[in-house]
Order: C-alpha cells, then structure tokens, then sequence
C-alpha cells in the first residue's frame, strides 16, 4: 500500500485538526468527511475538495476508504470505532478510548478479530518538550525516578460543547486528565494502585466532580501524583515534573523552553541554582506526528505504538482515580484487557 483513503469523522471540533494534518500527509489521502451537521460536513468538504456527508453508513459502505478517524464525543466513541472496525475500516480514536472498561475490551476484541489497526490519540506522546523530556530520562541524564507528576489544568466554564457536561459517566477527570495520566505512565510505567481525592466547587451544574488529585504507585517504587482540574481560572497547561536522583526536569506543553536541573551541570551562585534551559518546539496538539504514526503504522503493517490496549491502560487507571475518590479508599488498577 503506497497510500491510504482517510475519512474524518466529526468536524467541528478537534476534528478539523485531524483534516489538516491527513491533508499535509504525503502518504494519505483525504477523501471524505462526515458529520451529522451538514453545514459543518459542507463547509469542511467543500474546503479540501473531498466528498461530504452526514451518514456514516456511506463512509463504512465505501470500498475506496481504507481507514477512518474518530473525533467524536467520547460517549460515542465505542459504537462508532466498532462499526468501523467491522467495516473493514482501520481506526484513529480520539482519547479516551472509550468511558468505562467493557467497552474499552470490546473495542480490542473486535480489532483483533477484524485484524484492523486502532490506534487511540493521546497526543502528550507526541508533544516536542514531553518528547524530550523522555529522551534525557531514558538516557539516564536525571538518573533514577523518584516522583513525578503532572497536572490537566483546563478551564470549561465557557465551552459550548454540551455532551462535556451532560453525561454523568463523563467525569473530567477521564475525559480531560487522561492526558496527564497517559503522559506519566509513559515516562514511569503503569501505576499499580491509585488514591485520589475529589471535590466539586466551580462548575456546579456540571454532574461530575471537575477537581481530582490522584497519587499513585508506579514501578520501581517510583511515587506520582496527577491534578486534573476542569474549573480552575487560569490558562490551559499541562506543567509536568519528573525527579530523579541526579537531576529534574521542569517541562509544560505550553513553554518554549524545557528545564534541567542536573547534579553535575548547574550552576551554583550563593543559594541559588541556574539550570539548563533547552530550547523546544510548543506544539501542545501536535497532531501532525500523532496522524504521522497513524499512516506509518498501517503503511509499514505494525502495531501502533498508542495501541487500544494502550488507550484502555490509561481508562482503567483514571476510573481507578475516581472510583477511589468516591470510596475513600486505595484502588487497584486493572490491567486485563
């Protein structure tokens, strides 16, 4: 296979991310796009000088579309992923997986059965300063882990996508937080056990609690926390930092610029320690590689590395959050997928 026929499906939001990048892809080619709001299919498909629809019926029955890309609102995500994966489709799937475990093992067993690929989109993988990030810690630069975390910082107060808010299995925290989540248990491994706290002050009309701290118990005796709060007034950001026992890191989806402290390198000036500061790209969605991986994967016929037993990994590891939140008491993650 040279090239792959994409479809993207659901376009009036990050979906249209997913258009730019399949169209920048050499070896794709963007041939449709669908979405229950015609205005939005027509607007999209008339940009890019595709087909346009509003059923997804007419993109699984079309022989010529080899894969399909699912931004669509979590809810929806397990019916949709299926339908297509039984369609003969190849799948992208917007995070989460899927917004509890049953469908997150359906999913995976109707991939294996059909023999399709589905990759899930949790996008910190590809984001220039987590990249980096990683690479001085697989190099041993900061030495052994001890702790780590990171924070999902978001305001939603002022978003007008209703499906966010009005589906109680919906929590922010596996919804918005699995960023943070996926993110650490890349650099650290899977958590073995979870205890969070939670609590529900800003959107109050919102069904679900919209700040949770969860701690938990990496490999290794590696400690880690993650914040997930969806009501704080700040600005979007995803501060994350990465202690071992020679150095730390300091890195933001948002920054420019990554910082390492290293034992043997910074700069001691009376009390004060200068770090290294190292330049990176902010590309905080950078879903030109994450759509990169995509095409690569099927094209060289491997598994993707954001496999569906990924994506299901980092759901189980956020319900774990917040079902220990609700029972006031330490949760061990599933990992049976």
């Amino acid at each position: 296979m040279s090239k792959i026929n994409v479809a993207v499906i659901g376009v009036n939001g990050f979906g249209r991310a997913h258009l730019r990048a399949f169209d920048a892809n050499k070896n794709a080619n963007l041939v449709a796009v669908c979405d229950i709001n015609e205005e939005y299919a027509k607007e999209l498909g008339e940009k890019y000088n595709v087909a346009y629809t509003t059923s997804f019926d007419e993109i699984l029955e079309n022989s010529e579309i080899d894969a399909v890309s699912i931004a669509l609102p979590d809810q929806l995500h397990a019916e949709y992923v299926t339908r297509a994966l039984r369609a003969g489709k190849d799948v992208l799937c917007e995070k989460p997986l899927a917004l509890n475990l049953e469908h997150c093992r359906e999913m995976i067993r109707v991939a294996k059965e059909t023999g399709r690929y589905l990759m899930v989109g949790q996008i910190c993988r590809f984001t220039p300063g987590f990249v980096m990030a990683k690479k001085i810690i697989d190099e041993g630069t900061i030495g052994e882990l001890f702790f780590v975390e990171s924070e999902y910082a978001h305001d939603y107060s002022k978003m007008t996508c209703e499906w966010r808010k009005n589906d109680p299995e919906r929590d922010g925290f596996l919804g918005g937080a699995c960023h943070a989540v996926d993110l650490l248990r890349w650099i650290a491994g899977n958590p073995t056990e979870v205890f969070a706290y939670a609590n529900h002050k800003c959107l109050k009309d919102w069904p679900s609690n919209d700040c949770t701290i969860a701690v938990m118990k990496f490999p290794n005796d590696v400690i880690g926390k993650v914040l997930g709060s969806t009501g704080c007034k700040r600005d979007y950001t995803m501060r994350t930092v990465l202690y071992g026992t020679n150095g730390t890191i300091i890195v933001d989806n948002t920054n420019p610029k990554l910082t390492l402290f290293r034992e043997d390198a910074y700069l001691k000036e009376g009390c004060h320690e200068t770090p290294i500061e190292i330049p990176v790209e902010v590309s905080n969605h950078n879903i030109i590689d994450e759509i990169n991986e995509f095409v690569s994967c099927i094209i060289e016929k491997r598994t993707p590395i954001l496999s569906p037993e990924e994506g299901a990994a980092t759901v189980s590891i956020c319900l774990s959050a917040i079902k220990s939140a609700k029972e006031h008491k330490a949760v061990e993650v599933e990992y049976d997928f």
